[in-house]
């Protein structure tokens, strides 16, 4: 493996913060990467590196490495998924609290993505990763598909990365160009937000096929800024049910190496 040609992925990092009353680990400030994702992206021999969140005053030590240093280091960045995008990000107050998400984490990739497109690097939003693209560029969401998405079909159950529903790609974008085709397939879906008014720029490349929900984005004014609602992490061989998500993950990295 060349260092010179191989490609450099970052990974945003997952944040799980310290638990009232806890001790040992769980008093701590947690960054992590769920395996999948890191999976899915190694399989084409791509070094991927988690970014961490970066205090600038630290409690421990002092740093002054910035998020814009791994922009012009890394070839590209995959926004991970996990905790809700808080409202509050978007101009509204939760509706409940348990959908208040995690202002931090929001902040941190926010600023993450900022510095990659200011790289001009491409960016592949997952889940919770395609609606902070959205928010991030002036969209917003609805924070709960079941009380407020009129006649959703189900995109969450507690089979959690064994349910499925079906996409269809819009016919002239870019995925049905990626992928060959706009009929599209089944897609792992694990979410209870959505994408309710598209960002700036931002033009819709897939919809849910039963109830019309976005479910890829892509921003017009960049090579490579795309969003998926799905998990393609999760698709894994031989689950021949799924859609091949292999065309999505080979554009990115070829944007990726471009932009070297």
């Amino acid at each position: 493996m060349s260092r010179n040609k191989t490609i450099r992925i970052g990974l945003s990092a997952r944040l799980f913060h310290p638990r009232q009353g806890a001790t040992g680990i769980e008093s701590k400030t947690l960054q992590v990467l769920e395996q999948s994702i890191a999976q899915w992206v190694m399989s084409r021999d791509v070094l991927v590196l988690m970014v961490p969140s970066i205090l600038k005053d630290g409690p421990i030590h002092r740093s002054n490495i910035r998020l814009r240093d791994y922009a012009e280091y890394l070839d590209g960045l995959v926004l991970q998924g996990g905790a809700d995008v808080s409202p509050e990000a978007y101009g509204e107050e939760p509706l409940h609290v348990d959908w208040a998400g995690d202002r931090v984490r929001d902040a941190y990739e926010m600023e993450l993505l900022h510095e990659f497109v200011e790289a001009g690097k491409p960016v592949l939003g997952i889940c919770r990763g395609m609606q902070l693209i959205n928010v991030a560029f002036g969209g917003s969401l609805y924070q709960d598909i079941p009380s407020q998405f009129t006649d959703a079909s189900r995109h969450q159950a507690e089979a959690y990365d064994r349910h499925s529903h079906g996409v269809r790609f819009l016919e002239d974008g870019r995925f049905a160009h990626w992928f060959g085709q706009a009929d599209g397939g089944e897609v792992v879906s694990i979410h209870h937000q959505c994408v309710r008014s598209l960002g700036r720029n931002l033009v819709v490349e897939a919809v849910a096929s039963e109830d019309g929900m976005i479910e890829a984005i892509r921003h017009s004014g960049t090579d490579f800024v795309v969003g998926v609602q799905w998990h393609p992490e999760f698709h894994t061989p031989g689950r021949e049910d799924l859609l091949d998500c292999s065309p999505l993950l080979e554009a990115f990295l070829s944007a990726a190496r471009n932009s070297r």
